[in-house]
């Protein structure tokens, strides 16, 4: 294929934007070559500067659970925008989505919405800080809970580990409030609060990660952290900014069983629009201001146009009982079909799959957490991104990314990608 104008407009961005790109997995660094550039999209297909047409495996990571485009949320977001696109004062609108994602969420009883998904990370964690009155909490490597200070710790050295900062500009008292877990291991995490007692606030996860590929908790997992937190009044945090409304229309908790204290989301919450939001039950939502004295605010925070399309997504979404399930088929036959390819020509890999998430490591070991992750052939995976690419693909450009199945892809189009792999398969 041909990037004559993207690539143009790459060296035209860099001139002005950090990296030519507003968030750094774009800029394809992790995959060498110049990024694409999306001129317009519709239903499971990008179509880039140069008029190519990619089948689109991301998704927006992960908000395009109907398709890009989609008439409802399009024409919500034209009919509210002609009433004015921001006014810093409440509307109806915010109050109706309230009451449809607490209808559709267990275990929660309020919501408040913000810009971000980092955003509902950030003000989740303060809100278990002050409701607890403790200042620790416990993440898991390889678990991506937005950029707040607060998450971008690496492993130190140590049984028990004190985080360090992994980027320039976090100090190492923030760091040191941050304690780091396998995921996974629940004994490591058992360790860490015996280590620390009555010091941890809250432990926040991604309950199936996906920012190391996909990865599922293993059976027991987060039952055994439901249970440390109960036993040692530490609050848990499902970070559903990928999985809410996505693997059920309760999101993971319902999907797996286990209610959390306090979850958020994004992504799908905002129907493509930059939305987040965090959500608990009234005892704990009741400490935030105006009610209690945990402070978070935004002007954009329930901006009518994010609020019509969120309230359009999930409409959709709540009123077809099947969506789940045809997702969850769609995604198990791209699986199926990938790894017959791979097989077919002897190229050791694992595949990580559960619901609408699915990931393709180039290792014949098990994916547990980020340590087996890294463990990846790399330079094989670049290889297959830009093979796949080539074949009218687009994947995620990270080996450590899961990849968004969309409902508007047809099993054709899932057939054309498999043939695809076998294509690439045959080169790497």
């Amino acid at each position: 294929m041909i990037y004559k104008r993207s690539s143009a407009l790459f060296a035209e961005a860099q001139k002005v934007i950090p990296g030519g790109v507003n968030s750094p997995v774009r800029a394809f660094k992790a995959v060498g070559g110049d990024p694409i550039f999306v001129k317009e999209a519709k239903g499971a297909y990008l179509y880039d500067e140069d008029g190519n047409r990619l089948i689109d495996y991301i998704n927006s990571w992960g908000p395009m659970i109907l398709g890009h485009a989609h008439p409802r949320v399009v024409e919500a977001v034209i009919d509210k925008a002609k009433k004015g696109t921001s006014f810093g004062m409440p509307t109806e609108i915010e109050t109706q989505i309230a009451e449809l994602a607490v209808a559709m969420v267990p275990n929660v009883d309020k919501i408040r919405f913000v810009n971000s998904g980092t955003e509902a990370c950030m003000s989740a964690v303060r809100l278990a800080r002050g409701y607890t009155g403790k200042d620790k909490i416990i993440k898991f490597a390889g678990c991506y809970h937005g950029h707040s200070d607060s998450f971008l710790i690496q492993a130190g050295s140590g049984a028990v580990t004190f985080g360090s900062p992994n980027s320039p500009g976090v100090t190492k008292g923030t760091a040191q409030d941050t304690l780091l877990a396998r995921y996974n291991d629940l004994d490591h995490v058992e360790h860490i609060i015996t280590s620390n007692k009555g010091e941890i606030a809250c432990i926040i996860i991604e309950p199936v990660a996906g920012n190391m590929g996909c990865i599922p908790p293993v059976k027991g997992f987060l039952e055994g952290l439901r249970a440390l937190c109960s036993a040692n009044d530490i609050l848990l945090i499902f970070d559903e900014v990928m999985t809410g409304f996505r693997l059920a229309k309760g999101g993971a908790q319902e999907l797996l069983g286990i209610d959390a204290d306090i979850i958020t989301f994004g992504k799908v919450i905002g129907g493509g629009l930059p939305v987040g939001a965090f959500a608990a039950r009234e005892e704990i939502m009741n400490y935030l201001a105006p009610l209690g004295p945990v402070y978070q605010a935004g002007t954009l925070s329930g901006n009518p146009l994010a609020m019509a399309a969120g309230l359009a997504m999930l409409t959709e979404l709540n009123s077809n009982s099947e969506i789940f399930k045809s997702l969850a088929d769609k995604t198990e036959y791209l699986h199926k079909g990938i790894a017959k390819e791979l097989k077919a020509h002897k190229i050791i890999h694992t595949i990580n799959r559960l619901g609408s998430m699915i990931s393709v490591h180039f290792t014949e070991d098990a994916i547990l957490d980020f340590e087996s992750a890294a463990q990846g052939n790399n330079e094989t995976f670049k290889k297959f991104f830009h093979g796949m690419l080539d074949n009218g693909i687009y994947i995620a450009p990270s080996a450590f990314e899961t990849w968004f199945i969309t409902d508007a892809l047809t099993y054709k189009d899932l057939d054309e990608t498999i043939e695809a792999v076998g294509k690439v398969a045959k080169t790497l």
